[in-house]
């Protein structure tokens, strides 16, 4: 294993969405969409099997949002409000796809009322400094 240790925060829902739009529409056996469910759990088991790997990441965890609204919408209701909602052909697969993460053994951080942003990875990096840990050192499991 390296010596330097690298955290890892995946911006799932940037993933997802990625996904969503770069794979032909996918079904299974039951009909149900899944084209966003494999490229997504393609992309992040690509990244999970480079953990301990040189220059790879020694820890990992996976941010999504967990709601539609958030503190922003209620400061200022114009939040989004051009941005269409997410395609009915995606919705359902937004469980399967936390249900993957969580099959990987992989932290998934989900937050009511919060947005996933640029800003939140600084959370888990404050928790680990909190835990006496620097930045370098492996997070503590969220």
């Amino acid at each position: 294993m390296s010596a330097t240790q690298h955290l890892y925060l995946v911006d799932g829902s940037s993933y997802i969405f990625r996904a969503f739009h770069r794979l032909p529409p996918l079904t299974n056996k039951h009909g149900l969409n899944v084209g966003a469910v494999y490229g997504y759990t393609t992309m992040l088991w690509k990244l999970a099997d480079s953990l301990n790997k040189a220059d790879g990441p020694t820890h990992l965890a996976v941010i999504l949002d967990a709601s539609e609204s958030t503190f922003r919408n209620q400061m200022y209701d114009q939040y989004k409000a051009n941005r269409p909602p997410a395609p009915p052909e995606l919705v359902p697969q937004f469980p399967l796809i936390r249900d993957a993460t969580r099959a990987f053994s992989i932290p998934c951080i989900e937050e009511t009322g919060w947005k996933r942003t640029t800003s939140s990875p600084a959370t888990p990096r404050r928790r680990s400094r909190r835990a006496g840990r620097s930045p370098s050192s492996p997070a503590t499991r969220i």
